[in-house]
């Protein structure tokens, strides 16, 4: 593992004088923008134009050529893009029998096997209607539920509301439906642009690590488990202040290519503002209900579907802008989940890799809790960054003498740009806590080190 990093460190440092080459992924192409224009720091962090181009429902267009006739202005081009992702993962979790392995042996993956391999397409539909959708492929992780393949769709249809004929409502306020769905970026997925993990496709790493590892010490949404499979409708008003995201969806529906019920409400207050020459927001969170999921062995029977309840609350606030020369960002949320017979965001995070007999509770038995406070600084501007994440838990589930074990973690994570669409990326994640006894730690592993490499064109 030594020798892997100091490899790592010498790629680093012999192309550390490299030119910076603009990234043209798929909403580049449309805009004709660097993909800088609407991240903050590197991708995936949005900046404030980077919302107003997704609260605008990916319609905005540059210099490229249109279709153009009555109603009708599209680009030119189906504009798309292809992510993928290669690296090395280590945890302490148990190691495999041969030939089968685990993390705790090491392992690298490449595109599509066990990376992400994932082709984008999408962009303008009309002046008010945009698209998006991912597919994805890859194999799954031997041994457990994760596959590398993210799957996912929205169309945003999002009309401006004249601030002249209504004085009370501010200016660029839009409101409009998004139907969605996804298989693995929750409810939150419909309409989302705060950087805290409220939903997983926007927190400061792009490296969520085995069985979110690193997720789960960057955001608390993503430790309770609001990510998954969900289909629905997002009800959403935007303006530059803020957003409410009010959405009825099913954990299951088209995701898994069934009809879907809308059982489950999510709904979402968020405001943005400045706060003494920072890009501030701050948010609450509400999911309830119960619907439908596609039953792991974890949820329920393999191959059935269950319905189970949808519980938990979460507030979130962000700060992005400059220590001197330094550009930085500043994360925290705190979220809750109730303990229940079914709650799908209050799970035993083992229960989900196969196999595993010993851990006998798929739901916690007492509330699933989170504080996640994390903080990212370049250090290198637009080069290099250097974050670190901490988290203070309730796992929810008893374990080691304790009927709701405690489960913190801290992350250390470095970034390096290659490119504007290339990143290197060293993530550490290292969990203590009563929750962590030789059952869970054999499962998961306690520590997590990935070096990652995210290449978007």
């Amino acid at each position: 593992m030594k020798n892997i990093i100091l490899f790592l460190a010498g790629i680093m440092a012999a192309v550390l004088f490299a030119s910076e080459v603009s990234a043209l992924p798929l909403f580049a192409r449309q805009t004709g923008m660097a993909c800088s224009a609407c991240h903050f720091q590197h991708f995936p962090l949005l900046n404030g134009f980077g919302r107003a181009f997704k609260s605008a429902g990916y319609t905005m267009m540059g210099t490229q050529g249109k279709v153009e006739g009555e109603g009708l202005a599209i680009p030119n081009t189906l504009n798309m893009a292809v992510m993928t992702t290669a690296g090395y993962e280590k945890t302490n979790q148990a190691t495999g029998t041969t030939p089968a392995k685990t993390t705790g042996d090491g392992a690298f993956y490449v595109p599509g096997t066990v990376g992400e391999l994932s082709l984008f397409f999408g962009g303008r539909v009309s002046e008010n209607a945009g698209f998006l959708a991912e597919i994805g492929t890859g194999g799954a992780v031997a041994g457990t539920n994760v596959t590398a393949a993210h799957n996912s769709a929205k169309m945003p249809i999002l009309f401006e509301v004249a601030a002249s004929g209504l004085k009370v409502v501010p200016e660029g306020t839009r409101v409009g439906v998004i139907p969605f769905t996804t298989d693995d970026h929750g409810a939150s997925y419909g309409f989302e642009v705060l950087n805290t993990g409220a939903n997983v496709v926007h927190q400061m790493s792009d490296t969520p690590g085995l069985n979110g590892a690193h997720s789960a010490a960057l955001s608390a949404q993503q430790y309770i488990g609001t990510a998954g499979s969900a289909t629905g409708l997002a009800f959403v008003a935007d303006n530059p202040m803020g957003f409410i995201n009010l959405t009825k969806y099913d954990q299951t529906g088209l995701a898994r290519g069934t009809l879907a019920s809308l059982g489950s409400s999510y709904v979402r207050f968020a405001g943005m503002f400045d706060l003494a020459g920072w890009d501030a927001g701050a948010g609450i969170q509400i999911w309830s209900g119960n619907s439908a999921v596609y039953g792991s062995g974890a949820s329920g029977p393999i191959g059935t579907y269950v319905y189970v309840d949808t519980k938990a609350t979460a507030i979130d606030g962000q700060m992005q802008g400059r220590l001197g020369s330094m550009p930085a960002g500043f994360y925290a949320s705190y979220a809750t989940a109730p303990a229940d017979t079914a709650n799908t965001y209050n799970m035993d995070p083992a229960k989900a890799v196969a196999g595993n007999a010993v851990l006998t509770s798929s739901y916690g038995s007492a509330t699933k809790s989170a504080f996640n406070i994390s903080a990212e600084v370049g250090v290198i501007p637009e080069k290099v960054t250097l974050g670190a994440a901490f988290r203070f838990g309730k796992s929810g589930v008893a374990a080691g003498g304790s009927s709701n074990a405690s489960d913190n973690a801290i992350t250390l994570v470095a970034t390096y740009k290659l490119a504007q669409n290339m990143m290197t990326s060293l993530s550490i994640t290292s969990a203590s806590g009563e929750y962590w006894d030789a059952p869970h730690q054999d499962a998961l592993g306690s520590v997590t080190t990935t070096i990652n490499l995210l290449t978007l064109f």
